[in-house]
């Protein structure tokens, strides 16, 4: 169950919530208006170029950052005015883990443990158990850190995030480093996490990831938030196109543009030639069974049709006009 927020007084309607969030580094503006709202529950991934404003973001949520401009609420109370209550309930995992290499992994989350204002010493050991093993890192809880891998040092950094429950978990790049068995389990986490009632946010540049993981998303570009929502809104909002094959390419062609579809040619196969045409041309929201009624109806052989949405990345592109492959 989603706790309440607040004083007590209601259940909060957004994990996160800023309104004209703005950050300025001199004339600079890294961060400018933006307006997040993660609904508690969810996972909401976090995506953007290299110098979009998600760390920038990020940091000022937590309260590591002064905003310049703005206002934040986690949990249905306003940052940083009241941290105190606040984090105790946020786990986080910001800019990689840091640790001291020459404890161990156990060691280092026993410390990080007894940093926390209503930890209880006697049952310590129990949370730092449950913790690592719930990121797979049992087998490796007395060897020192200095001698873990990278993925390794990311799942002790979530372990860290993990000692208390969380209502919201923020993860930068929690995947960072990891095979491919440990980006899976990392995938099946954060799932379990946000079945448990937990909010997780995280930022992330695997697009592929995200759209394994999360159930919402938003997007920045150049210190601006230029899409957010579920992500199958965000999907519906690009554009989609039909396939078609049929032996008939000429008399589709004439269906098609009598219904407002510029065909254009996407090849040929052994038993007709495809045709590919944007739906959204048809400016009047026309779904594709209708097409293919007024196919068939005009005397068109169909003999395959398809609907073809943007992908995520497809998507990114389209309101950034950058690819992703870069990470920040």
């Amino acid at each position: 169950m989603i706790p309440q927020g607040g004083s007590g007084s209601g259940r909060y309607n957004l994990a996160i919530e800023t309104r004209g969030l703005t950050k300025h580094f001199g004339r600079q503006v890294a961060v400018d208006g933006v307006d997040l709202a993660v609904p508690p529950g969810s996972v909401f991934g976090f995506l953007g170029p290299n110098g979009s404003g998600k760390t920038t973001t990020i940091r000022m949520l937590l309260g590591l950052a002064a905003a310049s401009a703005g206002t934040v609420s986690l949990l249905g109370m306003e940052m940083p005015g009241r941290f105190r209550d606040v984090l105790p309930r946020v786990g986080a995992l910001v800019e990689g883990p840091a640790f001291y290499p020459f404890l161990s992994g156990a060691a280092n989350l026993s410390r990080l443990d007894a940093a926390g204002r209503s930890t209880v010493p006697a049952t310590r050991k129990g949370r730092v158990d449950r913790a690592l093993e719930r990121v797979g890192l049992s087998h490796a809880a007395g060897k020192k850190v200095h001698a873990y891998s990278l993925g390794m040092k990311q799942r002790l950094g979530i372990a860290n995030a993990l000692l208390a429950r969380r209502d919201l978990l923020v993860l930068d790049e929690p995947t960072n480093g990891l095979d491919p068995q440990g980006t899976r389990e990392v995938r099946n986490l954060v799932r379990s996490l946000a079945h448990d009632g937990a909010t997780v946010f995280v930022s992330s540049h695997l697009l592929a990831e995200v759209e394994q993981m999360c159930t919402h998303a938003a997007i920045m570009s150049a210190g601006r938030l230029v899409a957010q929502g579920p992500l199958a809104e965000l999907r519906r909002a690009g554009s989609a196109r039909i396939r078609l094959l049929t032996p008939d390419a000429g008399q589709a062609r004439s269906v098609l543009a009598g219904l407002g579809l510029a065909a254009e040619a996407g090849g040929s196969q052994p038993d007709g030639e495809v045709l590919l045409a944007s739906l959204s041309a048809a400016g009047d929201g026309r779904l594709p069974e209708d097409v293919v009624g007024q196919l068939v109806a005009g005397g068109v052989r169909v003999r395959g049709f398809a609907v073809e949405r943007e992908s995520l990345e497809d998507r990114f592109v389209a309101l950034t006009g950058e690819g992703f492959d870069v990470a920040q």
